[in-house]
């Protein structure tokens, strides 16, 4: 079995495929996260706008995302640390790099320490 693209050793389907089809929700900022960087992976862009808090929705734009996403080669999530965003949080923050290459064939390790915010029982990333 291969691992999902998020570096957990499950298959993709078992893993973030549920929170990207809508069949589950996350149960931890961590698991968005690793949702995230697979829908990045898949060019899930829905999702990826889905999981944004409301708050930070207005200025997504669905054509850049998919021209990165699917022009990008995605190698590797790590995740660095969480702080809270556990099931009984209402917020939490996730540091994570994102290694990729871009489609002029330069290479990224994208670093970041993101918010989350719970809201009705749904963790929703909140763009920093």
């Amino acid at each position: 079995m291969s691992e999902c693209h998020c570096g957990k050793k499950v298959s993709y389907e078992d893993c973030c495929e549920p929170l990207i089809n809508g069949s589950q929700m996350a149960s931890s900022a961590e698991q968005l996260m690793r949702a995230r960087y697979s829908a990045y992976v898949t060019a899930s862009i829905d999702f990826l706008h889905d999981s944004l808090h409301p708050d930070s929705r207005d200025d997504f734009d669905f054509d850049s995302t998919k021209k990165w996403a699917e022009g990008s080669t995605w190698h590797q999530l790590s995740i660095l640390g969480t702080k809270a965003g556990q099931e009984q949080d209402k917020v939490g923050s996730v540091e994570f790099i994102a290694a990729y290459t871009d489609e002029e064939e330069n290479d990224h390790r994208h670093c970041e320490r993101s918010p989350f915010k719970k809201v009705e029982d749904q963790w929703l990333f909140c763009d920093g």
